[in-house]
């Protein structure tokens, strides 16, 4: 399924004019990156240099590399010829600055999970947070170098997911990868959301 060729919409009726997302995920997972990677526009980042406060706090196992950390969110753009824009809103992944996912949250159709399979575990807050709120969502591995690989349904046990979450490998620095896990959480909140209609309706 591609974007571009929607016929369908997020309620079962039109094409919707907008559509906010969330990005979220661990520390150092890549969601500044995906929003970058994807985003139309230049995307509004609010990096900051990790300093001496953050040693003891933030993780930064597998991401030694790492030298910034986004203290409020990312924030990029893109549109369709089907007339629907994605607004795409990176919440932050340190413990600290969690009060801000419920402004974020508002509003939101859905939500992209980025998990590391080097730290599989730093993703559990994100899970629990939509489950306990109801936002569907979708994970997407991304597949750092050098990180070990396993199957779809390995990675759903580890995470207790429920069988009809959608579980995505993607390359957070690849556009068109970036783009499948998009179309992904598409689908599917499309898809729950018929379910929805037709429970209503019986």
């Amino acid at each position: 399924m591609d974007l571009n060729r929607f016929d369908g919409a997020l309620d079962g009726g039109t094409v919707p004019a907008t559509a906010k997302i969330l990005i979220s995920g661990g520390f150092g997972v890549g969601k500044t990156t995906l929003v970058g990677a994807i985003s139309e526009i230049r995307p509004l980042r609010t990096e900051e240099p990790l300093s001496d406060r953050s040693v003891g706090v933030d993780d930064t196992r597998g991401v030694s590399a790492k030298t910034t950390t986004t203290v409020a969110m990312d924030f990029g753009r893109i549109s369709f010829p089907s007339d629907l824009v994605l607004y795409l809103f990176g919440t932050p992944g340190q413990e600290r600055f969690w009060f801000m996912w419920d402004e974020l949250a508002i509003g939101a159709v859905g939500a992209v999970v980025l998990a590391d399979t080097r730290r599989v575990a730093d993703c559990f807050a994100s899970i629990d947070y939509f489950e306990r709120n109801g936002m569907p969502f979708v994970i997407a591995v991304n597949c750092f170098d050098g990180a070990p690989r396993f199957e779809p349904d390995d990675i759903r046990i580890a995470l207790s997911l429920a069988p009809e979450v959608p579980i995505v490998l993607c390359d957070a620095r690849e556009r068109d990868s970036v783009k499948k896990v998009l179309v992904s959480l598409v689908r599917y909140v499309m898809a729950r959301n018929s379910q929805r209609n037709q429970a209503t309706l019986a």
